[in-house]
């Protein structure tokens, strides 16, 4: 149960930075030898390759625009690696805990990466760029400090991993809401004063036939 919320945990926060998840647990299993993550992520090649694309990440995600290019490359990237996570935390198991960690990793990571996917292009809408760092800096803090807590509190921290996930998933509905909403009301006004024809605009007496001369 445990190692299947980390597996969880470890899904949603790949869906919003599966690097800075890659990077984190590597570095705890290096540093404290944790039981529960495996070796391979600890190791000098997965830390330097981890490190280096999450500085790619870590510059592309603050810039207007850029950010939902890069969500769009990463829309078959972070639910992999959730998935790979997932089979790898399954450690020694039987081929269907691993079959149910890889589909719990790539799950999650799907449905957290469609909803920061989301919220960017709700963000980006902003006229002034500042935003963007702004919640990308969050984003980073809270993948950091849910995966950190999910080494030591995996339960616990699957607990606030599944309550932010929810919450985006209604914050993206109610943003889709509010978008229809709009369209719906630009459409209606479209139709209610469209353009007046070459001779402009008649009078309500314009239908009845004109004078004989």
């Amino acid at each position: 149960m445990e190692s299947l919320a980390l597996t969880f945990s470890s899904g949603w926060a790949s869906g919003i930075n599966a690097y800075l998840v890659v990077l984190v647990l590597g570095v705890v299993q290096r540093t404290t030898g944790a039981e529960s993550i495996p070796d391979v992520l600890g190791t000098w090649p997965v830390l330097i390759g981890a490190g280096l694309l999450y500085a790619v990440e870590f510059v592309a995600d603050k810039v207007p625009y850029i950010d939902s290019t890069w969500d769009s490359i990463s829309t078959v990237i972070r639910p992999t690696i959730g998935a790979v996570i997932g089979v790898l935390l399954a450690g020694e198991a039987d081929s269907l805990d691993e079959a149910v960690g890889g589909v719990v990793g790539g799950t999650s990571a799907l449905m957290s990466h469609l909803v920061k996917a989301s919220e960017r292009l709700a963000v980006n809408s902003s006229p002034e760029p500042v935003s963007n760092s702004v919640v990308s800096v969050v984003e980073d803090a809270v993948v950091l400090g849910v995966v950190w807590f999910a080494t030591e509190h995996p339960l616990a921290a699957a607990a606030v991993a599944g309550v932010l996930l929810v919450a985006g998933l209604v914050l993206v509905y109610l943003l889709v809401r509010a978008v229809r909403g709009g369209w719906r009301k630009l459409t209606r006004r479209g139709r209610r004063g469209g353009p007046p024809g070459p001779e402009g605009p008649r009078s309500d007496d314009s239908t009845q036939p004109y004078p004989a001369r």
